[in-house]
C-alpha cells in the first residue's frame, strides 16, 4: 500500500516526515497522515512524491511481497523488481512470469549471462549481439579516423 512505500522510502533515503513535508510543499502533519494511512494524496502530490524517489506514482502506490523477504521497496524508475528466484541443484532458474511477458521471453530462447561484483543479468542474446556489432563497427571507424 501507499503507505507502506512511503515510509520505507523515507527510511531508505535517511528523510525525516518534516524534510519530506518541506521537498513537497505540505505541512509535516499532513504528510505523517499519508503515512499513518489516515489520508492519501493527490495526484500533483503522488507525482512529486515520485520524483523525488527516483520511482513511478504506479510503483509508489503499489505493494509488491516476496515470500521470506516481506514488502519489497518500490523499483527506481526504468527499473523493475520482479521476485526472487531459486537455483536448481542443476542450476536452473524460472524467470517470473511478469519478467518473461515484459521483454517477451519464450521457451528455447537464448540468453547472455552477464556480471559485475553485485550479481548477473540477463540479456537477449539478439540484442546483445546487435549491441555488439555496433560497438565493434563504431570502433573500427575510430580506428581509421
Amino acid at each position: 500500500m501507499l503507505k507502506d512505500n512511503l515510509l520505507m522510502l523515507r527510511n531508505i533515503h535517511g528523510y525525516s516526515q518534516e524534510e519530506v513535508a518541506e521537498r513537497i510543499e505540505i505541512s509535516r502533519q499532513a504528510y505523517a497522515k499519508w503515512e499513518s494511512g489516515a489520508t492519501i494524496p493527490d495526484v500533483e502530490k503522488c507525482g512529486k512524491l515520485a520524483e523525488m524517489y527516483g520511482t513511478t506514482i504506479d510503483s509508489l502506490i503499489r505493494t509488491e511481497k516476496e515470500e521470506g523477504i516481506g514488502v519489497l521497496p518500490p523499483a527506481p524508475k526504468g527499473k523493475n523488481i520482479w521476485g526472487s528466484v531459486t537455483v536448481s541443484d542443476r542450476g536452473q532458474i524460472v524467470i517470473p512470469k511478469g519478467a518473461r511477458d515484459k521483454f517477451n521471453l519464450s521457451g528455447g530462447q537464448r540468453l547472455i549471462v552477464l556480471s559485475d561484483e553485485s550479481g548477473i543479468a540477463l540479456v537477449p542474446a539478439e540484442s546483445f549481439e546487435e549491441n555488439m556489432k555496433k560497438a565493434m563497427e563504431y570502433m573500427s571507424r575510430d580506428a581509421i579516423n
